[in-house]
Parts: C-alpha cells; sequence; structure tokens
C-alpha cells in the first residue's frame, strides 16, 4: 500500500491540468472500489459562495457532466496554491462519486475519506480535505458577502476531460 500512496502522490503532483486529476481520481476509485465508468464532461462555472457557505460542484444526477465552481478555483490559486489539486481531486472525487450512483451525501463523504486515505494516506492534503473541509474554508472563498449571480449564466466545457474514455477517431 505504501507504494501506491507514493505513486499516486507523485502523479497528483505532477498533474498538470484538471483532466490529469481526474484521471487520478477514476484510477483511484477503480482501484480502491473496482467502480467506474467514462463519458463524463466537466463544466466550470462561477456558482458564487462566501464565508456563509458555497457549492464546490455539483453532479446533476442521471447526466453526464460534472460542475465545477470556477470561484473556488480561483480564490484557492491566490491564497494557497498548493491546495489546488488536492482540492480539485476532493472534489471531483466526491461528484464523481455520485456519478456512479452514491448519492446520499453522508456516503458519499463517508467514500471520499476512505478512498483518499487509501490513496494518498492519512497524512496527505487531500485525505484531510476529506476528513475536514470546513478547516480551509477561508482560503476557498472569497470574504465577500451577497454575491449574486450575473445575469448571464454560462457553463464553461473543459476540453480533453475523461480522455482515457475516448478514442482519438471520429465515427
Amino acid at each position: 500500500m505504501v507504494n501506491r500512496r507514493q505513486g499516486f502522490g507523485e502523479k497528483l503532483d505532477g498533474a498538470q491540468d484538471i483532466a490529469d486529476v481526474f484521471e487520478l481520481v477514476k484510477a483511484s476509485v477503480n482501484s480502491c472500489t473496482g467502480m467506474g465508468r467514462a463519458g463524463l464532461m466537466l463544466g466550470l462555472a462561477n456558482l458564487g459562495g462566501g464565508l456563509d457557505g458555497f457549492v464546490g460542484a455539483f453532479y446533476p444526477v442521471a447526466t453526464n457532466i460534472i460542475v465545477l465552481n470556477s470561484l473556488p478555483l480561483a480564490r484557492v490559486k491566490q491564497t494557497e496554491p498548493d491546495l489546488f489539486k488536492p482540492y480539485v481531486f476532493h472534489v471531483l472525487l466526491h461528484e464523481y462519486l455520485h456519478s456512479l450512483g452514491i448519492t446520499d451525501e453522508a456516503a458519499t463523504r463517508s467514500m471520499v475519506l476512505q478512498i483518499s486515505r487509501e490513496t494518498f494516506g492519512p497524512d496527505h492534503l487531500a485525505t484531510d480535505l476529506a476528513r475536514n473541509l470546513m478547516k480551509y474554508i477561508q482560503k476557498l472563498v472569497y470574504p465577500v458577502y451577497g454575491w449574486k449571480p450575473s445575469e448571464e449564466y454560462s457553463i464553461d466545457l473543459v476540453k480533453g476531460f475523461d480522455r482515457s474514455s475516448t478514442t482519438p477517431y471520429i465515427w
């Protein structure tokens, strides 16, 4: 298990983008549970948020898209860049488990902690996020109250997401 933990940690550190982190999420879920699925898309959207709460991402049940809140991503890049990849891993893992049919929030959170611990060990930042996300809240949200969504709401799709499930050929 130690070798796997070191390997996953090195792969997370070496991830070049969100799509690379997602490939690691899929590999860790498959390694820990034997479950997996293909054909997901990722959208980025400003879903707002403040110290009183925020949505990190969501998966609309029975779809093939995960929507990631772009606001905490921007904030964590500003406040603590070393938190970016573990945070993205954490949020994508949570939503990926939802896409696998695990819709109960308590069960999902428990599985995220279990998979993070098995993947990275008990002392990794991704595991600590799974154990207590609130500990990091000030690094994830802007200290501004009263955010309101703009009248123009858009979701920007991430190119190359879930690339291990696609073929380079066009049919």
